[in-house]
């Protein structure tokens, strides 16, 4: 990363609501492919108009009613993907505010939910003209509600992505373009007597799994789901099946009586036998599926994998597991951060290209995304909370405490079904011993919720490798990993004969293990600028950064004690307009850069792969995947 900056109704309107899903697919562009996950009755919202309001306007205009004028787009969409450099580029970069509208059909009087699976960054859904949700954020999912007559209606959303640098001190800070407008997911459902809410799987294997002896083994799944009733008091009993590898292991949870509006936790624990692993090399899924009567529904493709840490090393299944891989950011040229499937399926195909068994990002990651991370079998180090930069926490005062908690909260429990994600991590390129009591207290907040919550995952932390503590404080207590960015040869000494590089990174790799010894480690970020400006062998050059990588992977590879490596970065993408690299030039003051682009990718924007793809699938593919 840069140094910068009504009961008897009901079965009759989920027929309805799903023929009209049919029609709205049918008009839909092929692009347009929600995640499988979630609940059942979902339509699509992918047709919307799209009207630009720099001015900031439309308030006073009553566009929340709809009405106004604009362009057909398919959403997920990005207001301007194309503009990234020169004056048109940072007036884009600044941000602007956008509206967008859509029609829907009500086949029958009820109340629905609007989802959304990000927008960015200040966001308010109005459905006939009335306010149903405001958010403020991105890569977070937020979802409003409304009770409809049968008919016509129309949503409006308004998207304020203005003052990126604002944005940061809330939180979010813009690790790379500002891309502005409703680039998640939207869809609604019809709300039922019942919903099923934030299931969650936890594995459990027994025997506990030699090596390479797995004959006999059986799963225990303990499946937990909030229930809602909606409808009068009454006893409710969930039930389901989980569907995979030839078997079909039936699910059903203890009744309970819920009053009306009474939300409750139901639990329950199955045997699997012989179960399907899920793993790197065989990324096997079932499929979940849960319902109450005819009332409600939930499915989601899902892996049973037994994940464990002690004493620095992790277990899948019971085997050691080590990562090697890259960082991604959610992002594709013509297209911004609203990724097609195709975008996605490319993102995968160039992790599998280098032999990598794992992705590092600093955001939560699109939903169709982490399905297929899962089926990859692509391992997942996944940033929840604030991205604050090298050094920096913005949230200090309570209310920023509290939002920034609610941050990690809300994107740990939207992905907790995803076999692919190991670990959450809770904060970016930290320095020392955290920069103030508020970011101490954020971390031992969520390191406890997170355990309490999620047993199956580790607790990890980036720590900014130029400024790591000598002795860990209280924010590293109870964390389960630490990841360091490594910088040598680039940042730091770039002038370093190759041994004396070498020497270096084994220097900090000692320091950490000192500093860390017991928890989980790995390498967050390492690597290199590179283009065709710079001569072949010399800084910034494709052989240079081919070369760096190289020394980097091999003295990672050798340190057992070292859990993981994940490159920066997967593909160039573009960042501040007026980005020319950072702090390098005062290292190497003769580099040439392309402006606004960081170019640490394996693969450049366009979507080329660079000579270092090549060289690290050399060294990754003969690496175990599990």
């Amino acid at each position: 990363m840069p140094r910068l900056p009504k009961q008897a109704a009901f079965a009759a309107l989920v027929v309805c609501v799903a023929l009209a899903a049919v029609a709205a697919s049918a008009q839909a562009p092929p692009s347009a492919a929600p995640a499988t996950e979630g609940p059942s009755g979902r339509i699509a919202l992918t047709r919307w108009t799209l009207a630009l309001d720099p001015a900031d306007r439309g308030l006073a205009r009553g566009w929340p009613r709809g009405g106004f004028p604009g362009r057909a787009v398919s959403v997920p969409n990005v207001v301007d993907p194309i503009d990234i450099k020169g004056r048109a580029g940072q007036r884009n970069y600044e941000g602007s505010v956008a509206w967008y509208r859509t029609s829907i059909q009500a086949p029958t009087s009820g109340q629905y939910a609007f989802s959304f699976s990000s927008a960015n960054f200040n966001a308010t859904a109005y459905l006939d003209g009335k306010a149903i949700v405001s958010h403020h954020g991105s890569y977070l999912p937020f979802e409003g509600r409304a009770t409809l007559a049968p008919g016509p209606h129309t949503l409006v959303v308004r998207v304020d992505w203005r003052n990126p640098g604002a944005q940061s001190k809330q939180g979010f800070h813009r690790t790379w373009f500002n891309w502005g407008g409703l680039h998640g997911a939207v869809s609604m459902r019809p709300i039922g007597q019942s919903e099923l809410l934030g299931p969650s799987i936890q594995t459990t294997l027994a025997p506990e799994p030699a090596a390479a002896v797995r004959a006999g083994v059986r799963a225990t799944v303990r499946l937990a789901v909030n229930v809602r009733n909606n409808g009068p008091e009454r006893p409710i009993a969930p039930s389901g099946a989980l569907t995979g590898a030839g078997q079909t292991i039936p699910l059903q949870l203890p009744a309970q009586t819920l009053a009306h509006g009474q939300t409750a936790a139901f639990t329950t624990s199955v045997t699997v036998p012989e179960p399907a692993l899920w793993s790197p090399s065989h990324p096997n899924l079932y499929t979940l599926n849960l319902s109450i009567g005819q009332e409600s529904g939930y499915a989601a493709r899902v892996g049973l994998r037994q994940l464990t840490w002690h004493e620095g090393r992790i277990l899948l299944n019971g085997r050691h597991l080590e990562l090697h891989g890259a960082s991604i950011q959610e992002d594709a040229s013509g297209h911004g951060d609203a990724l097609t499937p195709g975008d996605q399926d490319t993102l995968v195909a160039e992790l599998q290209t280098i032999g990598a068994n794992a992705v590092r990002s600093q955001h939560p990651l699109d939903p169709a995304l982490l399905e297929r991370l899962d089926a990859a079998g692509i391992l997942v180090w996944q940033g929840v909370g604030p991205v604050e930069g090298a050094s920096n926490w913005y949230s200090t005062t309570p209310t920023l405490l509290r939002e920034a908690e609610q941050q990690a909260r809300t994107a740990a429990l939207a992905a907790a079904l995803h076999p692919s994600i190991i670990a959450w991590n809770l904060v970016d390129e930290v320095a020392n011993n955290g920069r103030n009591g508020a970011e101490v207290s954020y971390v031992q907040t969520l390191t406890k919720w997170l355990h309490q919550h999620d047993p199956t995952r580790m607790v990890g932390v980036d720590v900014w490798g130029d400024h790591p503590p000598v002795q860990a404080g209280t924010l590293y207590r109870g964390v389960d990993a630490v990841a360091e960015t490594d910088y040598t040869g680039w940042y730091d000494s770039p002038q370093l004969s190759d041994a004396q590089q070498r020497a270096a990174m084994r220097a900090r790799l000692l320091a950490q293990e000192r500093t860390f010894a017991g928890k989980v480690l790995l390498i967050s970020e390492f690597g290199a600028e590179s283009n065709t400006l710079n001569p072949a062998g010399s800084p910034g050059s494709y052989s240079f950064q081919a070369s760096l990588l190289a020394r980097h992977i091999a003295v990672y590879t050798a340190d057992p004690k070292l859990s993981g490596m994940l490159i920066w970065d997967l593909r160039d993408y573009p960042l501040v307009p007026s980005f020319q690299g950072g702090s390098i030039h005062f290292k190497l003051p003769t580099l040439r850069l392309i402006e606004g682009i960081n170019q640490k990718g394996l693969f450049t924007y366009s979507g080329a792969a660079k000579p270092a793809a090549s060289a690290v699938a050399q060294l990754f593919k003969p690496l175990p995947q599990d």
